[in-house]
């Protein structure tokens, strides 16, 4: 068996023709198709054929039942090490440097930062600041645009190498960005608030680049392995909703303790893992002649006029307008919601470490989804699963109203108990959705420049979330929602309720085929396409720089193109 050098592109690449190389291909799919250890659930309540046959010929040759007892507790040692075993057959088979990545991009960076946005710099505006709840929608909006430009991080990460490097200078980077913008905030005093927010777009700019890094060597794998793009979204899912989970549950009693600029500080542990991860990657170096050849502005102009084809199939544009419209048509009224958690005189004042409780069980929401998704629903077609999340998301908000109406207290449920169990359910129901529409987006990424176009798609819901919360702080400004004043927050609950309906007469745009079958036509996959250039294939004395070289030059586009099959 032959194994290739690393593409210097995207990552790495293994090929082979080999029988061995084969049967453990088709091995590998079935134990992807087949398994769930992902979710940390039993697979069934009896045991595999090999185990029942095994138990069998036991019993006959010895003439002994076997154990009931020995039985179970096997089988609670196998569910117990379910984790474990999928984590060591995705770093066996996707390269242990990758998952450390997802874990840290995913869970460090994005679900700690996720959960600070939403509690410490809630607070931070509120209380530092002192700012109205359709103001901080605003500024929430504001800060969304750095991810709205993923797609120059993408080209950047794909076509501009540093020291002979496409993913490690980009880590680096993002992470002093990050330690320098939370050191400003933590120990700068009470900023202006312009210049305050101009801190938190940078450190949503550093997000967004080390995210934007690690997606393109999700979208790189994915194609490399399709039996593996669910496991690899759960992967990902998993540590976002760990991660949450546990800025969450610190972020509030940071708050309590610390008060809220100095709980920022929390975010200088990302930093410094961004900064380390970017020495500690594998990545493959280029050659020195290809880096330094002065051919990144030719790659970059191939690179948009590939994406720009690529936009042009229906199957491609057609589902980006759907992630479009599916977050923009619904606004986020997320910040009238927290400043009715901490009123003491018409809300229910919770304590900021409460609050952070409560968006703690959001976070064990989005695992229970993701664990929902990859056991019962990952074979579901795109337009099924996407109808009827929607459906359920929409009648989930009428927990809100139920919460904001007080009714739940005539059913003597408590606030506290309510508020938790719908913070759940809302955020499990939204996960499942959110998770097709990953799994869409990286199937749609054509090779060479998985990075840039993974990011396009991923901007586009951006967008479409930036327009959501704009949208939000214009219906909180109409109903007339202020610090004080929440007299009609529950109209504005039932306005966006019936707002999330708005995109089911547009999930037509969204491919109805199995997660796993290839989304573009046949027509499209063939070599003599001409809608993505060609790689071009050089010959070198030294075999590794000579399977580099391949995957390093861009054919000009008037010579042919190729879509691969993702």
């Amino acid at each position: 068996m032959r194994v290739r050098s690393p593409r210097i592109s995207d990552g790495y690449e293994e090929s082979s023709s080999s029988p061995s190389s084969t049967n453990k291909s088709v091995q590998l799919a079935a134990f992807a198709h087949d398994s769930d250890v992902a979710v940390f659930l039993p697979r069934n309540a009896t045991l595999s054929h090999h185990e029942e046959a095994k138990e069998g010929n036991v019993a006959a040759s010895d003439g002994v039942e076997v154990d009931r007892v020995g039985v179970w507790v096997s089988r609670t040692w196998q569910f117990l090490a379910q984790p474990f075993t999928w984590l060591s057959m995705l770093s066996r088979e996707l390269d242990v440097t990758f998952v450390t990545g997802v874990m840290v991009v995913y869970g460090v960076s994005q679900g700690i930062a996720y959960a600070l946005s939403r509690v410490v710099v809630d607070y931070y505006w509120r209380d530092v600041q002192e700012k109205e709840p359709s103001t901080v929608q605003f500024y929430r909006g504001i800060t969304v645009i750095p991810w709205d430009v993923k797609p120059l991080y993408g080209l950047l990460t794909d076509l501009l190498p540093f020291f002979g490097y496409h993913r490690r200078p980009y880590f680096v980077l993002a992470g002093l960005i990050t330690i320098s913008v939370y050191i400003v905030l933590v120990f700068g005093g009470k900023l202006l608030a312009s210049t305050a927010l101009a801190m938190f777009v940078g450190a949503s700019a550093s997000a967004a680049m080390a995210d934007v890094t690690i997606d393109a060597l999700v979208a790189m794998k994915s194609r490399e392995k399709p039996e593996l793009a669910s496991h690899i979204q759960t992967l990902c899912g998993t540590c976002s909703s760990a991660g949450s989970l546990s800025g969450f549950l610190l972020s509030g009693l940071a708050v309590a303790i610390f008060g809220s600029q100095f709980a920022l500080g929390i975010m200088l542990v990302p930093g410094i893992l961004l900064l380390v991860l970017g020495f500690t990657i594998a990545e493959p170096r280029l050659p020195r002649h290809l880096w330094r050849s002065g051919q990144v502005g030719k790659q970059m102009k191939e690179a948009c006029f590939t994406m720009w084809d690529t936009m042009k199939i229906a199957q491609v544009w057609q589902p980006s307008i759907y992630m479009y419209l599916t977050w923009a048509l619904v606004p986020d009224i997320s910040e009238g919601k927290f400043y009715w958690f901490n009123d003491f005189d018409v809300g229910p004042g919770f304590s900021e470490e409460f609050v952070g409780v409560i968006y703690a069980m959001g976070s064990v929401g989005t695992l229970l989804g993701v664990a929902i998704y990859h056991r019962y629903l990952r074979h579901w077609t795109f337009r099924r699963l996407l109808l009827w999340s929607q459906i359920l998301l929409a009648l989930s908000g009428m927990l809100d109203l139920v919460l904001v109406t007080r009714v739940n207290r005539k059913l003597l449920i408590p606030d506290t108990l309510f508020a938790v169990v719908d913070e759940a359910v809302s955020s499990a129901i939204a996960r499942i959705k959110w998770m097709p529409l990953l799994v869409l987006a990286a199937k749609l990424c054509p090779p060479g420049i998985e990075g840039t176009f993974f990011a396009l798609l991923m901007s586009i819901d951006n967008v479409g979330t930036l327009s959501s919360s704009w949208v939000g702080s214009v219906l909180l400004r109409v109903t007339g929602i202020r610090r004080t004043n929440f007299q009609y927050l529950w109209l504005t609950v039932l306005i966006r309720n019936g707002m999330r309906l708005l995109p089911l007469p547009f999930l037509f745009l969204v491919p109805n085929t199995d997660p796993d079958l290839p989304l573009l036509p046949t027509e499209l996959l063939g070599h003599d396409n001409s809608t993505l250039p060609q790689v071009v294939e050089t010959e070198s004395d030294d075999d590794e720089d000579s399977e580099t070289a391949k995957l390093a030059d861009l054919e000009p586009s008037n010579k042919g193109t190729q879509i691969e099959q993702l």
